[in-house]
């Protein structure tokens, strides 16, 4: 065989590896857009079993079980060994998995799960706003446009279409849901500065996350024993919300030739999770959420904002 054959196969042999590496990019893309869509109807439907500080408790407790299992797995345990290096997740423990889920929780236990998912969505706006002061970074006009888009579908979602009364329909749980965003661009912004690798970072930040729930749950809001499809409900969440999907989202971004091929796909979960909603939950979704939720999405992509 000549050298120019042996380059013309080596090519074909890498693009071919390319192209099988970018499909698998984006199946696990798809697989956790798909994850994730699922997860307000499981937050709504393990909230008619569990109040939502148990439930927080019982679902950061199987994910904490998950990242066990995966550091012991990835033969990581000597990783754990310092716990110097881990004084950090003290911090972005009792942000995430703590606060940020206890409030959601409580936003979904107040307001239809189409509502909750859609005011949370708005975490990449929340981020813009708070990378001028935490980043110092600039934001051009764009970005200021993106966020006054975005919040003109808040209105319209959190007044269910009457705007012009300004009348909210659950003024309480409308806060709680855009203060659940404000919360996990915050724990997003303090994570760019914890270099540890992802499996070890997310199992310290579980340690401390379900000791500051069980101390809340103890003293605070009661401890209960959860029936059965309550104990399935937190499983799944501690699992596909919180353990899981996040990690095959990273290996999505790592396989994936440009970040730009697999990151808006993301934008596909609210809209898959309003059918998911409509089906398993039997909420009747309402046109003020769609219209609404389309503003915001259109404000987070015309901002150029996007899920890291």
């Amino acid at each position: 065989m000549s050298n120019k054959h042996r380059i013309i196969l080596i090519t074909l042999r890498y693009a071919l590896t390319c192209m099988s590496t970018q499909k698998s990019a984006y199946l696990y893309a798809f697989l956790a857009v798909l994850l994730w869509s699922t997860v307000a109807s499981a937050f709504k439907l393990s909230l008619r079993y569990l109040d939502y500080a148990n439930l927080l408790l019982y679902a950061s407790l199987a994910s904490l079980l998950i990242f066990s299992i995966l550091t012991v797995v990835q033969g990581k345990v000597h990783a754990l060994k310092d716990l110097s290096a881990h004084r950090y997740s003290a911090v972005l423990g009792l942000i995430n998995p703590f606060l940020y889920y206890l409030v959601l929780f409580k936003a979904y236990s107040l307001l239809p799960a189409q509502e909750a998912q859609a005011l949370n969505y708005t975490w990449p706006i929340m981020l813009t706003l708070l990378s001028i002061p935490l980043l110092k970074q600039k934001v051009r006009l764009r970005n200021f446009l993106g966020v006054l888009i975005s919040f003109c579908g808040v209105l319209i979602i959190s007044t269910r279409g009457n705007i012009t009364a300004l009348k909210f329909a659950n003024p309480y749980g409308a806060f709680l849901g855009l203060m659940s965003a404000l919360i996990w661009a915050t724990y997003w912004i303090l994570n760019l500065k914890d270099e540890r690798e992802a499996v070890i970072k997310m199992f310290f930040n579980f340690v401390f996350g379900f000791i500051y729930t069980l101390v809340f749950v103890l003293l605070v809001h009661g401890l209960t024993s959860p029936p059965l499809k309550g104990l399935a409900g937190a499983v799944y969440i501690g699992a596909f919300e919180m353990g899981i999907t996040f990690l095959l989202w990273l290996k999505a971004l790592e396989l994936s030739e440009t970040t730009a091929q697999i990151a808006n796909l993301v934008y596909l979960t609210p809209f898959i999770s309003l059918i998911i909603i409509h089906f398993a939950v039997g909420e009747k979704i309402l046109i003020s959420t769609i219209i609404g939720l389309a503003l915001i999405v259109a404000g987070i992509i015309y901002g150029g904002t996007r899920r890291g």
